[in-house]
């Protein structure tokens, strides 16, 4: 896998992390599924307070498509990686994993298809991934952990393909502001697995189309989950990804589009 693409162990650890832990996210498949590939992350990478940030974000969008996807919506997941979503909702709905051809591969070690679960490989940058999507109604489309590695005139490709394809979507989307974009050049758990550079948003409405709106910023580490930890980790991790400065640095935005035909 290229330094990118290893960047899914960082999630995939903290997901297993907090499973086992027995808070947050309760996910079986990331515990088994690192106890078997037990990449070699480094110091930063498996901080456990990184590990409970990839935890309450997982779970915000866990409970996000839960809330959004009515019986008809298509879910897409940008950029799966090693994501067991699809597993730990248990939703019905018709659903995409969509990833490079690498990580695909990876994938259908764990995973496995059937009717209403596909994988598609693909780079997302390029937009034949939609040509393997029949349905072009309604999605609900995740990307986690995936903008920071696209430019903006990328994301805006994106946006324009998803809107010409579907008459239907909304989009949950983590970004890293402009700071923190810059700041992780210099301090960054996947400075630790390669990756050199990456993008940030300060102004979401920079994505929009004529079909596809900004709707608002979601919390990223809501006080219910931090309030799953307890003590001096508490403390500390509020302090480091709930406060102000934090806030600064790690955005998530919901987009939407509307058919008004």
């Amino acid at each position: 896998m290229n330094e990118v693409n290893k960047t899914l162990y960082i999630p995939l650890y903290g997901k297993a992390f907090v499973s086992g832990k027995n808070i947050i996210l309760k996910d079986k498949k990331a515990e088994e599924i690192w106890g078997e590939v037990q990449f070699p992350l480094k110091s930063k990478s498996k901080s456990k307070f990184l590990a409970y940030y990839m935890g309450m974000r997982a779970k915000v969008f866990d409970n996000y498509v839960c809330s959004e996807a009515d019986k008809k919506s298509l879910i897409i997941h940008l950029g799966c990686g090693l994501d067991s979503r699809n597993e730990r909702t248990a939703l019905k709905n018709k659903w995409y994993d969509v990833d490079f051809p690498e990580v695909i591969a990876e994938r259908k070690i764990y995973f496995t298809e059937n009717e209403s679960y596909k994988m598609i490989s693909s780079d997302i940058r390029d937009k034949k991934w939609l040509e393997e999507i029949d349905e072009n109604k309604s999605a609900v489309i995740l990307m986690e952990g995936i903008s920071m590695y696209l430019k903006e005139d990328e994301l805006r490709e994106l946006f324009a393909n998803i809107s010409d394809h579907f008459e239907n979507v909304k989009i949950f989307m983590d970004a890293y502001s402009g700071f923190a974009a810059k700041a992780s050049k210099y301090k960054n758990p996947v400075n630790e697995v390669g990756v050199s550079e990456v993008f940030g948003i300060d102004e979401p409405k920079v994505l929009e189309n004529d079909k596809i709106k900004f709707i608002k910023e979601w919390e990223i580490t809501p006080d219910y989950l931090i309030n799953e930890l307890k003590g001096f980790e508490k403390a500390i991790f509020k302090k480091l990804y709930g406060g102000s400065i934090s806030k600064k640095l790690y955005k998530l935005y919901e987009f939407k589009q509307e058919d008004k035909a």
